[in-house]
Parts: structure tokens; sequence; C-alpha cells
């Protein structure tokens, strides 16, 4: 199976790496006679300043945190494979559910008394750390992201559309009224303004909204069912009317256009408040956030637990509880952009501070809403294989003008193709 093939090169891409004499194994005890814990994480995905005091929090641990770059999520396999070199504890991306079937590899929370954590989390994030059959967690919520409306706000004024959040939340509550919007920005606009960056971001945040993906919750595809093609069929929609800039986010291209107002609106989650911030800083006080088209969604957000390789499973069970309690959370949101999973403190003041790019709103009054209403959405080991298809057929339309019934088709049974091979 391409699984086991998988699994068998990494291993010996990982025993080549052990011979090279660069390997980074779990903790032990150190000299002091201090419980050493070791912590691989991505650059940004834990606020480094917590990650300095756990030594002080816990007088008795000692932390070797260290950001891993290039492929995280293949570096982790491949130690698991070996059998040795995993850390005691490991950040963990939106694809969590891709090792549910490596459940065996992580220490079970349950088994150390995180059910008593639960009412501190949001209950959709909690969710997406437990296996499907409801008895194994295999790491604690982290970060979220909450997804929202960007939208310019002059350019919506210029379109004749409302400004205000409240209002623009209430004359765009469906993705059908936000394409009449683009529509008559368009008109108004004389075809110099696009209301959407790219139709793939229409397919993904509509996907984003839905209580299904791909699978369901025993691992059958299900891609080939309504919700799914709604959010193809909405895509191709815009293109169609060609209300879409056709460009890319994460390029060159992407930015000069939130720069220049070549582009009016995308939804988005709230991580994107930094990126449109450091992509178009001449337009500071132009932009605004309203509730997404369509309904709440997430996109994005982490977890953190920890690997059977770890000879302190309990010490570091109580070093990530601390870690991602509400009060550093809180304050990861200061230094880190890292929007909390834990509503106890949305009521914080720190949390609805005014925000100048965005006109003094209070955006976060927006993600709050949003992060309340995300529905529980089951994406499974197998979501990536699905989604980098489906995400291809819908780029497709907009790229090669291909007919959304062959798009369609075509996503089928390319996915159909590629799970048998799973």
């Amino acid at each position: 199976m391409k699984w086991k093939a998988l699994t068998n090169l990494v291993l010996i891409g990982l025993l080549l790496f052990l011979t090279a004499g660069c390997t980074s194994q779990g903790g032990g005890t150190d000299a002091g006679g201090k419980v050493t814990l070791t912590l691989w994480y991505w650059n940004r995905s834990i606020d480094d300043e917590p990650l300095k005091r756990v030594d002080q929090q816990f007088p008795g641990i000692h932390l070797k945190a260290e950001k891993i770059g290039g492929d995280f999520k293949a570096k982790l396999m491949s130690a698991f494979a070996a059998g040795s070199g995993a850390p005691d504890i490991v950040g963990l991306n939106s694809w969590i559910a891709n090792f549910f079937p490596n459940r065996d590899q992580f220490v079970n929370l349950f088994d150390l008394g995180s059910k008593e954590l639960e009412p501190l989390y949001l209950d959709w994030k909690w969710k997406q750390t437990i296996t499907p059959d409801g008895t194994y967690q295999i790491a604690l919520p982290m970060d979220s992201g909450p997804t929202a409306l960007f939208y310019r706000a002059d350019l919506f004024q210029q379109a004749g559309l409302p400004t205000d959040p409240a209002e623009v939340s209430a004359k765009l509550k469906t993705w059908d009224d936000y394409i009449a919007a683009g529509q008559q920005m368009k008109t108004a606009l004389q075809n110099k303004v696009y209301m959407f960056d790219n139709i793939t971001t229409v397919y993904s945040q509509m996907l984003a909204q839905s209580d299904k993906a791909y699978f369901d919750l025993q691992d059958r595809f299900i891609g080939d069912q309504p919700h799914i093609r709604k959010a193809m069929e909405t895509a191709a929609k815009v293109n169609q009317l060609g209300l879409n800039a056709k460009i890319n986010q994460w390029t060159p291209e992407w930015n000069a256009t939130m720069s220049n107002g070549a582009i009016a609106s995308f939804v988005g989650a709230v991580w994107m408040k930094q990126v449109l911030q450091d992509a178009a800083k001449d337009t500071s006080g132009q932009w605004r956030v309203a509730r997404a088209p369509g309904g709440d969604g997430n996109s994005g957000g982490s977890f953190i637990g920890i690997t059977k390789q770890s000879k302190h499973p309990k010490e570091a069970y109580e070093v990530i509880k601390w870690l991602e309690n509400p009060a550093n959370q809180l304050n990861s949101l200061g230094t880190t952009n890292l929007f909390p999973s834990t509503p106890s403190i949305y009521g914080d003041p720190k949390m609805v501070a005014p925000e100048k790019f965005y006109g003094n709103q209070q955006t976060n009054d927006i993600f709050i809403e949003s992060a309340k209403n995300v529905k529980v959405q089951y994406s499974g080991p197998k979501f990536t294989i699905a989604d980098t298809i489906a995400r291809e057929e819908v780029a497709n339309i907009e790229t090669q003008n291909k007919p959304l019934e062959k798009a369609w088709s075509d996503m089928i049974q390319r996915t159909n193709k590629e799970l048998l091979l799973y």
C-alpha cells in the first residue's frame, strides 16, 4: 500500500539522518537532577515567551524547545517509523487527523486526566483532538482560526454598498448576497475592482463553514455529495460572472492588488489580519471586518501532544496543560497573534482593543462570535488527498476555463483512484 511504502521511505531517510549524527532524542534527567523535556514546534506556532518561563514555572523540569524547519510532518513521521528520535512534546498543525492512524505513537491524554480540561476549550476545537471512536485524545488545543469577511470600506462606499461592519454582515448574509454585491461592485467601479481574489478561496471557505468535509466518521468518501457540489458550483459562478481577479494568495501579485485597490474583499481566517497588514501597509484605516457570508468557519489552528517515546509523560502533560491555559493563550494573542481557543477570556479587554489598520474597529469582536459558532467538522487522515484534488479542479475552472461538470466528474474520479492507492 502507498502509506506503507511511504513509511518505509521515511524510515530509510531517518536512518541515514541518524547515521550522520543529527538526531534529537526525547528528554531524560540531567546532571542537576532535573527532568529534561524536548519540544518540537515551527516558527510562531507557539509563543516563545512562555516557553522560556517553563523552567521557572516547573523548577524540577528543563525544557529544550527546538524550532523545526522544512517538512515538519515528515520529520515527525520518520521518528515514529524509526521508533526513536521523537521529542517528548510536539506541536501538531491543522492536519492533526492525519495522525489518528498513528495514535499509538501518542500518549492518550485521557489517561492523564485531560477530560477535566474540556470546559476550558471551544467544543469544536476540543473534538478535533479526539479519534472518531471517542476513546483517544492525542493532543490539547492551541490556537484557532475563526473566519470573517475582510473588506475595503472605501471601495464598498464607492460601489454604493454599506460600510459599517454590522450593516455589511446583515446585507451579505449568504454567498448569493456576496456574489450580488460583487456584481454591483463590478458595475459601479467599471470593471476596475474585483470582489474576490480567486475562486479557490471561495471554495475552501465554503467548505470551512460546513459540518462535513470529504469523509464520514468511518472514513468513507463523501466528497461526491451536495455540500461539496454546492461549494464548487458557487466558485464556478463567481468565475463565470468575472468577479474574481484570478490572483492566488501568498504571491507578490496578491500583495500588490491588496495595496492598489484592485481587490475589494476576501473571506479569511483571523491570522490573515497580520498577513494583510504586512502586504498592504499603505491601506491602513481602509479595511474592516464583518461576519463571513454563508456562516462561520475555521481555517488553521494548532495542537500540542506528547509522544509515546517520552520517558516523562506526566511531567510533559503538566507542561502542555500550563502552556495552553487561558492566561497564556491571552498573552500569546498579544505577542504572536495566536487567536485563543479558550472562550473564558473572550471578554477580556485585551481581546477587543481597537486596531488602527482596521479603522479602529475592534475586529476581534467579529472573530469571537465566529469562533463560538464554528460547526464540528471531521476531516480524517485522508483529507489532504481529497482536498488537494478538489482545489486543483477548482483552479482549473478559473485558469483553464474547464467546464464545471468536467471538473466535478474529474475530481470524483481522481479522488476515488487515489484513495485506492492509500
